[in-house]
Parts: C-alpha cells; structure tokens; sequence
C-alpha cells in the first residue's frame, strides 16, 4: 500500500518551517514533496546585504536538500490546481509540465511586488523580492558608480550617482541604509583612484563614521562625487507601521548619512531618464528601486477559491473552508488574527514562519500524529538593521537603537536562519576588516528582472 503524500506548495518561510516540521513529525509515515522554483530557501531579512555587497548570495539561501530530510524536491513553478482530482501542475526550470497527486495540500506561495497604476513604473523601476533582483541591483549601483566617474558631463554623472528608493517600510528603509553606505565605499574608492591616494579598510571605516558624526555623509571625498539617495513614501514617516520611537530613530540615521527622506511624497511618473514627483520635481536619475509592499502570488486569483484582500481565506487551523485536505499560510493566505478580533494577520516573516509550524503541526495531526491547534501569536517585536553597526529593535517591546539594536539584531537573525550561521559571521566579520568589493559579475540583466514578475526568484530568461 503506498503512502499518502503531502504537497507543500513553495519553499518560503512558511512553506520551509511546515516542511521542518512534517519531516521531524511524520517521519516516513507519510511522503513529504515540496514544489519551489529554486532548491534553496531564501533569508530575505539579509538580502539587503547581498544587494550592497557585505554577504555573498550563498549565505542566505540554505539549501533544501542539504536541511529537510526525508522531504523530496521538486524544481517547478506550479501553474494550476484541479481540487476535486487533487492533482497539481508544474513547469520545471527546463520547461517541462509534469504533474502531481496529493492527499493533502499545503499552499505556501507568498508574494510578488506590488504594483499602481504610474506611468513608467513597470518599465523604469526594479524591485526586491528576490536573489535575481539583489544581485542585479549589486551590479547596478557599481554600474553607475563607474559611471558617474568616467563621464565628463557634470549632469550625467550626478543623475547617476542618484538613487531613489520608494517605499519606506522594511524593505525600503533597509535598501536605502545598506545601499547608501556601499554606493559612498564605492564613490571613495574611485575618488582615490583620481587622487592616488591609498586608504585602509579601517581608514574607509572611519570616514564614513566621522561622515555620520558630523551629518556631511556623501561629501567628504568632494562635492563632484557625491552620491545621493533619496526615500520617499506617501505615509506621513519612515517604517509608519512601527512604534514612532522606530520610525524616529531611523529617520534620524538615514538623514544624518545624508540620505533625502521625502514623507508624503510619491512618484507621479517614470522615465529612463528620471521621475517626476507628485509635487512637480523632477529627478534625474538611472535608478528606481521600487519597495512599495507586497501582493499575494498571482497564482492565487485563479485558485477558484474564496479570497479576502487578495488572499486564500483560511480558518484559524489553516484549513481552506470546504476543502478539508486543503490548508494554506504564509503571505498567499487570509489567517485571521485572534489577538485582534475581526482582523487577519499582516505579512510578515514573523507570522509566516510561526504560521508554517502550526500548519506542519496540524497536518501531521490529521494523520494521526498530535492534535490540531489554532494558530495565535502576539507579534514579539520588529528589527530593522540600518548598516554599519546601526539599528533600530523593540525585542519584547524594549525600545534599542544604535550598536546595541545591532547586535540584538544580528543575533536574532542568526537564531532565525536554518543555516549558514558561520558563513554569514565570516562575512561580517571580514565587512569590518576590508573594504566592500566593486566587481561587477554582469550574470543579471535589467531585462531578465522586470518589476512586473510572478516569479521575482527566477531572472526571466530570453524566449526561445
């Protein structure tokens, strides 16, 4: 008699926490298969990191195999769902369709950028959902940086040496604080080279804190190579879903760094050459870098299942109503908050993770193994790591700021990751030592990372 089989739709964090749990539970009783595009499971809190060169793509994506035992790995994108057969499609990276039978389903797809309706956008800006679109912007700023400094057009090199993030939530906020302080090592790097001068990475170091210390970040090395970054939101300040003590503190970073914090501001239009305001500036710049929020998994709207806010309603097991062999978590779905009555519970990392062992947990139940539990969990605090030895934390609601939030965050960060912990303390360790590395690996193109995607972890490849 064969086993039943359990599939687990995406290997994000709730997807990859549900496999955990079912591999450790269930053991062989029944088959575990997971479907994800890729064979790791990507650490997005650190992906700033890769993006401005201070952690090397590795280190945040842990791999599936080497980490889930007793769980088998299928490479593919799943394109359709026939419930009343249950049974799956897939397309895997080569193309292929193939297909799969389950006996239970877990739907973990996540998220995609978020779009609105402004002109240019979709064709101008990039976002930062995935490794694909970290490495590119990696290279794009060394790009510009290189640039700026070889152009003999005053204009053009300052409209390269300009970077505009939108979104100053997590992501935008951490984008524009990793990004700012690697763009500035970079701009100095090529400024020593026209003056001939040799500094450490110690020397490096220093600059950029007496640069904080004296709030002139961005100008030391001389006016003409100045980089400039600037963040805009529509929200009345930065991070507005967090304690104003938060926002407060990071605003007070990034402005000091020299980076142009523009609350209740928005983009009207984008071109290759700029963006327009909503109150009439125009910026010239290469570079937009969309973190506006995020969208549920397009695959979700054509499910055929009932959805609220765009997500997969669940019940507070987990279970899609109607379709008992049937559960979803994570960003794809609607889970309601029972710490907050009549709500459902934001999308974050935090939840989805926490989201994915209940749901491993209650589906190893329904073969008998433990009991079903509803999931309710009151939020533990947020991290927001600034660069450098920056941050801003509330651990169990203790407001930090600082090298202390660093370290706070640093730490958690390494407890959260299912790998790579040496790896990525390497990595920082060699960051306070040496100077950021300016190569330009050119493996992402612009066009292989459209901010229009339903898979932002796989870079578009050309049609054959």
């Amino acid at each position: 008699m064969s086993r039943s089989r359990i599939v687990i739709v995406g290997a994000g964090f709730a997807g990859y926490q549900a496999a955990r749990t079912l591999s450790r539970t269930l053991r062989d009783a029944a088959e575990i298969v997971l479907v994800n595009p890729n064979d790791y499971f990507l650490y997005l809190p650190l992906l700033p990191e890769v993006a401005s060169g201070v952690l090397e793509p590795r280190r945040v994506s842990v791999s599936l195999a080497g980490t889930l035992p007793r769980v088998r790995l299928v490479l593919g994108e799943v394109d359709s769902i026939d419930f009343d057969q249950r049974r799956l499609q897939y397309v895997d990276p080569e193309g292929r369709s193939g297909e799969l039978d389950y006996d239970r389903l877990l739907l973990t797809v996540g998220s995609v950028n978020k779009l609105l309706p402004i002109p240019g956008v979709a064709e101008h800006a990039h976002g930062f959902r995935g490794m694909p679109e970290a490495l590119y912007l990696r290279d794009h700023v060394n790009r510009q940086i290189a640039l700026a400094a070889a152009s003999e057009d005053p204009e053009e090199a300052a409209a390269r040496r300009t970077f505009v993030v939108v979104g100053a939530g997590y992501t935008g906020t951490e984008v524009a604080a990793h990004g700012q302080m690697f763009a500035e090592s970079l701009a100095r790097q090529h400024s020593r080279q026209h003056s001939g001068h040799q500094h450490s990475s110690r020397d490096d170091q220093q600059d950029q804190q007496d640069e904080e210390e004296k709030g002139t970040a961005g100008v030391q090395h001389g006016e003409g190579q100045r980089t400039r970054w600037m963040l805009l939101d529509i929200a009345p300040r930065v991070l507005p879903e967090l304690d104003e003590r938060l926002s407060d503190t990071a605003y007070k970073v990034l402005t000091k760094r020299g980076v142009d914090v523009r609350t209740g501001t928005s983009v009207k239009e984008a071109t290759s050459e700029g963006v327009l305001l909503d109150s009439g500036e125009f910026v010239s710049t290469r570079s937009l870098i969309w973190c506006v929020g995020v969208r549920p998994d397009p695959l979700v709207k054509d499910l055929g299942l009932e959805t609220q806010q765009g997500r997969i309603v669940v019940d507070e097991y987990l279970r899609v109503p109607g379709r008992p062999e049937v559960m979803a978590c994570g960003d794809a779905a609607a889970v309601p908050d029972l710490t907050r009555p009549g709500e459902i519970t934001p999308m974050t990392a935090q939840h989805a993770v926490r989201q994915g062992k209940i749901a491993g947990r209650n589906l190893a139940a329904s073969f008998g193994y433990g009991a079903s539990r509803p999931y309710k969990h009151h939020d533990l605090g947020f991290m927001v790591d600034l660069g450098g030895v920056k941050a801003a934390a509330n651990p169990l609601r203790v407001p930090l700021s600082g090298p202390l939030a660093n370290l706070v965050t640093r730490g958690y960060h390494l407890a959260a990751m299912p790998g790579n912990r040496i790896r990525v303390l390497a990595d920082w360790a060699l960051d306070a030592v040496l100077p950021r590395q300016a190569a330009q690996l050119g493996l992402v193109r612009s066009w292989s990372v459209p901010l229009e995607s339903s898979s932002p972890e796989v870079a578009r490849v050309p049609a054959p």
